[in-house]
């Protein structure tokens, strides 16, 4: 099964936005009232599509990191009022985008694998969606908001009720700016006792959400705070040590990890490689340096790849700075970043002889 899912979507992949368009206007064809659940521009939703099929196909016969995974999609879907019914419909416009689209490919072999493969995902889903008694989504009122650059903000949003994230986490959010557009953000802290979120947001140049974020949003905005999602996590007892690649705006997971891991008098030892373009992209260098300076289990490297003005700083990619220290076989990876920085430096680090088991990135933390 996983061999004829993975061959059939290699053969449509190069025609990922058809096949994406297929999809969704299928969808609204025989089940017109989940329409009203998306957002009028669908530009964003069918790239986040491909994403998540990209993921699960990936992972398709890797069941115990991939159930985890779409319980928790199960989970969060509870926000858009998803119910049993939808899921067959998503699944017959599954079907037949990506029959459309694989022509000669799609066998009867092929479309058994493809629909043995949803009934997995979409049992996983609703089983996860229907055992949740806790709130489909938290109201959260911005309190605090400073904007770092033209493009950086600071949010500090306090929920009615604490948010039962762990550090690392991300969290899906609808701002009132942009009804409708859910978009997934890290919390920067570990989970306080006030329940208070801050989250960076960087404008991205074609991010409707994060761009209304820092150029419109204000004190008393109330948000819709989804279910919690996410892998990043440090394993305190695994008796590894860790290595935490992070590029802009992905340090969020890290510092919350950092801000989880600073509770405890013992802990495995931290190799942070922070990278960006240029200076103004490590907006939070100087935090880490100073959390580092008193915690002596964490060691920080910042990483520019074309301003050469900065002192005691590594040049080039991340990618490339980090496979010059060699393959981290005795580490666990964490990587968080831009969809482009996570796949070269994970493709890079493979290539160096970092076993893929350890190597820990979530596939929906840009806007």
């Amino acid at each position: 099964m996983a061999r004829l899912v993975r061959e059939s979507f290699a053969a449509v992949e190069p025609q990922a936005e058809q096949v994406a368009q297929h999809f969704y206007a299928t969808l609204f064809s025989i089940a017109p009232a989940t329409r009203e659940m998306f957002p009028v521009n669908m530009q964003v939703q069918r790239s986040r599509l491909l994403r998540a099929l990209v993921h699960v196909v990936q992972m398709v016969d890797r069941p115990d990191d991939l159930l985890p995974f779409l319980r928790q999609l199960g989970r969060d879907h509870r926000k858009f009022g998803v119910v049993a019914n939808h899921y067959e419909a998503v699944g017959m416009s599954l079907l037949s985008a990506v029959k459309q689209y694989a022509k000669a490919a799609w066998t009867e072999d092929v479309e058994r694998a493809w629909a043995e493969a949803y009934t997995i995902m979409a049992r996983a889903m609703l089983e996860s969606a229907n055992a949740e008694d806790g709130p489909a989504w938290w109201n959260g009122t911005v309190v605090e908001r400073h904007r770092l650059t033209r493009d950086l903000a600071v949010v500090r949003v306090q929920p009615d009720y604490a948010v039962p994230y762990q550090a690392g986490q991300y969290l899906s959010v609808e701002v009132p700016q942009r009804p409708r557009m859910w978009r997934y953000f890290t919390p920067a802290t570990a989970p306080r006792e006030d329940g208070l979120l801050e989250f960076h947001i960087r404008a991205v140049e074609t991010g409707w959400v994060s761009r209304a974020i820092v150029t419109h949003g204000e004190l008393g905005d109330v948000w819709r705070i989804g279910p919690p999602m996410g892998r990043l996590a440090v394993n305190r007892e695994s008796g590894r040590d860790v290595l935490m690649i992070a590029g802009g705006t992905g340090i969020a997971p890290m510092r919350a990890i950092i801000d989880h891991l600073s509770s405890w008098g013992e802990n495995p030892r931290v190799q942070v490689f922070y990278g960006g373009r240029v200076r103004a992209d490590l907006y939070d260098l100087e935090n880490l340096q100073a959390t580092a300076a008193s915690n002596p289990w964490m060691k920080v490297v910042p990483v520019l790849e074309s301003d050469s003005t900065m002192a005691a700083v590594e040049k080039g990619t991340l990618a490339d700075v980090v496979t010059r220290y060699g393959a981290w076989q005795d580490h666990d990876v964490l990587v968080s970043g831009s969809p482009a920085m996570v796949r070269s430096t994970v493709s890079r680090m493979l290539v160096a002889g970092t076993a893929l088991d350890r190597i820990t990135y979530d596939p929906f933390t840009m806007d």
